[in-house]
């Protein structure tokens, strides 16, 4: 995971040309996206994250954007509510 606000736009552009960062995340919401999604391109640079992968996302605690990745987003939720189901009442 990088942090944008601790990358100059050079090290971004190299990142991005070596594919070592093919995801945005944002810190403040937990949500990461592709980089070009309309609503990622809203957040502010402070509160912006870069991940390799999708697995590298999701094991930091983030959940897919329902916009632009709405295939992961539903598997991400039916594995959310599976397990509040199968978690016992008090």
């Amino acid at each position: 995971m990088f942090w944008h606000c601790d990358l100059t736009p050079a090290q971004v552009f190299g990142l991005l040309r070596t594919r070592q960062i093919t995801l945005a995340g944002n810190a403040r919401v937990r949500i990461f996206g592709r980089l070009d999604c309309r609503s990622g391109r809203r957040m502010l640079r402070q509160h912006r994250v870069f991940f390799v992968d999708e697995a590298e996302a999701l094991a930091a605690g983030y959940r897919p954007c329902a916009h632009c990745l709405r295939p992961a987003y539903r598997r991400w939720r039916a594995e959310q509510l599976a397990s509040a189901a199968a978690e016992p009442a008090d």
